[in-house]
């Protein structure tokens, strides 16, 4: 196929991918409003929406490998772009991201982020935020799921270095829950910027849990090391050797 064919497929994608999510989320606000269940039900059929229309619309098929948790954890993914979103919380019965606190405004995402139980946090403020957190899950105010915190803060492209935030292990230690590492190769596939979006099979593959009782910087270590392991092989999985 063309470059210039897969351009126009990946422009109509993107096109009806934001027409999706209105759609969806006018359908789903009434039950999003009776029940937190139904925001997260409205969610889940984005993400499979999503999933689906990418397969046959611009020839990018995804796979889940691993055992999504189901239990109280925190879920610690590699983070390169808006797909890997979707799959990693289609994955899940429950999840809820800790999301910049600019998002909370965002039309849809915005509103049903925060009825699922996502956190805003501030930029420059996330001690302050995780702080709260941990006092909301001590005294049982915290929505129970899987607590979705991107280690590196936010988007990375295959191949480039970045360091993981110190957030991530200040909650592993307060909260004494496990840690899920995800690795991805999605942004092979479907870049952080750009309209152009690739074929082939993008990979989501959850790791075996890092139990807790190990000190931060030790923590911090082995999550990278998971983490930026995996995602390297399933990026020359994928044909990126970069």
């Amino acid at each position: 196929m063309s470059t210039s064919i897969q351009w126009v497929r990946s422009l109509i994608f993107n096109a009806q991918m934001y027409v999706a999510m209105l759609v969806v989320g006018i359908l789903y606000t009434p039950a999003a409003i009776w029940s937190a269940d139904g925001a997260v039900a409205g969610c889940h059929a984005y993400c499979r929406y999503i999933r689906w229309s990418a397969g046959w619309i611009i020839g990018l098929k995804s796979e889940i490998r691993g055992e999504p948790p189901t239990d109280e954890v925190m879920v610690a993914p590699k983070h390169q772009s808006f797909l890997d979103v979707l799959m990693i919380y289609g994955a899940m019965p429950r999840g809820k991201f800790i999301f910049k606190a600019i998002l909370k405004y965002a039309p849809i995402i915005g509103q049903f982020g925060l009825r699922i139980g996502c956190i805003p946090v501030d930029r420059g403020k996330r001690g302050q935020a995780i702080k709260q957190m941990v006092a909301d899950v001590r005294a049982g105010r915290a929505r129970p799921g899987q607590l979705i915190i991107y280690p590196q803060g936010t988007r990375i492209a295959p191949g480039v270095k970045a360091p993981y935030k110190i957030g991530t292990g200040a909650l592993y230690r307060e909260l004494g829950q496990p840690v899920v590492p995800v690795a991805t190769n999605v942004g092979v596939f479907w870049p952080k910027r750009g309209v152009m979006r690739k074929p082939g099979t993008a990979v989501f593959e959850f790791l075996p849990r890092i139990e807790p009782g190990l000190d931060v910087d030790e923590f911090m270590t082995r999550l990278e090391h998971d983490i930026e392991t995996a995602s390297d092989r399933l990026n020359k999985e994928a044909g990126f050797y970069g």
